[in-house]
């Protein structure tokens, strides 16, 4: 039976074929650099957050999913260009955190004062943003101390998937149920596999 992280790299390996490889050439042909794409990716989730904000999450999560394709772009444009940088790959890793915890806030805003206030809804949202904010530093930091990082079930890719299914379908309670539970416990899953690995060695 295939193991989580072999279904993952099989997904991956679809998107890439299907849509991160032509969508590349076509906007490179249009002169986009990376840092337009992650620019681009940043500012859609901005707007998207805005209309989590105000509830309207079927165009919350259409957003969501657009901004995060851009995301996902901004890395292939640079292999593509021959543009590949430190500085470049500093600028993707921050604004995929601050995309991501945008829309987390624009829910825990709506949650929070809107007309279906629920202190549970805002509390999952803030559980969700501290916990994805984990999830991605554990694997940050492991990596510098050698170790792999990549253990758990709610990385960036499922977290964005989740995110815009739920908004899209009008089940935001959904999206944070799952990921209030969710993120602390992949941060833990990942937190133990990084210590197994680093304490072996």
């Amino acid at each position: 039976m295939p193991d989580l992280q072999s279904i993952r790299y099989g997904l991956r390996g679809s998107v890439t074929k299907w849509f991160e490889r032509p969508a590349v050439s076509l906007l490179v042909a249009l002169k986009f650099t990376p840092s337009a794409a992650t620019l681009v990716g940043v500012l859609i989730a901005l707007i998207a957050a805005y209309y989590a904000s105000e509830g309207e999450f079927l165009i919350g999560g259409i957003l969501v999913g657009v901004g995060s394709a851009f995301d996902l772009l901004d890395g292939g444009i640079a292999r593509a260009t021959g543009t590949v940088s430190k500085r470049g790959a500093l600028m993707d890793s921050v604004f995929d955190r601050v995309s991501e915890l945008a829309v987390l806030i624009g829910l825990a805003l709506y949650f929070g004062s809107g007309p279906d206030a629920s202190q549970t809804a805002a509390l999952l949202a803030m559980i969700a943003m501290s916990g994805s904010v984990l999830v991605s530093y554990i694997r940050a930091r492991a990596e510098g101390l050698g170790a792999k990082g990549t253990a758990g079930f709610l990385t960036r890719p499922e977290r964005v998937v989740i995110v815009v299914v739920c908004l899209v379908l009008g089940y935001p309670m959904v999206a944070l149920w799952i990921l209030g539970i969710g993120t602390p416990l992949s941060a833990a899953w990942r937190f133990i596999d990084a210590w197994r690995a680093i304490d072996s060695e």
